[in-house]
């Protein structure tokens, strides 16, 4: 198993065991989705990987060496927080966007609903990632990367799986708050940009993860379990917030992290 399927795997898993410990009723001992196998495919949706030296693809070698000058940054820093997928670490991601801080223990129904529909999404992605074998931009251009190489050396590139992941939180949770969907989908934009400046995916991966998460979350809208389980996490979010039950993000990080998320790349 490859380095990224492995950090989604213990995601799935963490949000599963938080729920689950909760006696949140919709989850079984393995992860599951929503979708059967068959009922989405992703390749028919995507565009193809870019070639290195076609125009998307000599479009990604440019941003790529141009978003080098970011390290050091406080963007960089963030993008370098941004890498860790632990729930949480995703629900904190988020709680500046939600205003509220959100951990897997506050809200359990809403772990549960994003460890199935990350099952879905993160399923598709990486069966275009292993269609497509697409080298990472770090291993066709020189440049410093903001993680460890040998801890996504080994998968690859399109399309993006923390992008997917953090597209798939922010899309359902703009589901559950649509009065903070701006933010939170801003937010979700930001951590899939973060892996840009980490310079371990190029921005087509990118955008690719982004197009796999939101065309695999509405494959599944029509699925009764999936109405069922986003209504349960819209009322235990509403909850949070309106009972203060939830603690409040620090205002003065959540401003720094706004002007960062607002911060063009390129």
């Amino acid at each position: 198993m490859t380095r990224l399927p492995l950090i989604l795997a213990v995601t799935l898993a963490s949000l599963g065991a938080v729920a689950g410990a909760q006696q949140a009723p919709i989850l079984a001992d393995a992860p599951v989705g929503y979708l059967r196998p068959d009922a989405f495919d992703v390749l028919a949706v995507l565009p193809p990987a870019p070639k290195s030296t076609d125009p998307r693809g000599l479009a990604d070698r440019a941003i790529f060496k141009a978003t080098r000058a970011l390290q050091g940054s406080p963007r960089w820093a963030m993008a370098t927080s941004d890498v860790k997928s632990a729930p949480a670490d995703l629900f904190h991601d988020f709680s500046c966007a939600m205003g509220i801080a959100m951990t897997p223990e506050n809200a359990p129904r809403t772990a549960a609903l994003l460890r199935r529909a990350m099952f879905d999404t993160g399923r598709q992605t990486g069966i275009a990632k292993t269609f497509y074998k697409r080298q990472r931009p770090f291993l066709i251009d020189r440049g410093p990367i903001c993680q460890p190489a040998a801890e996504v050396a080994d998968s690859y590139d399109y399309p993006s799986g923390h992008t997917t992941a953090g597209w798939t939180m922010a899309t359902v949770l703009a589901q559950i708050a649509p009065d903070r969907a701006t933010a939170l989908l801003a937010r979700g934009r930001a951590y899939g940009e973060s892996r840009i400046v980490c310079g371990v995916h190029n921005a087509s991966a990118v955008d690719a993860g982004r197009l796999s998460a939101s065309s695999t979350l509405t494959a599944m809208q029509g699925d009764p379990a999936f109405t069922a389980d986003l209504a349960a996490a819209g009322q235990e979010i509403a909850a949070l917030r309106q009972s203060g039950a939830a603690a409040k993000p620090d205002t003065a990080q959540c401003t720094r992290e706004a002007a960062l998320v607002a911060q063009p790349l390129y």
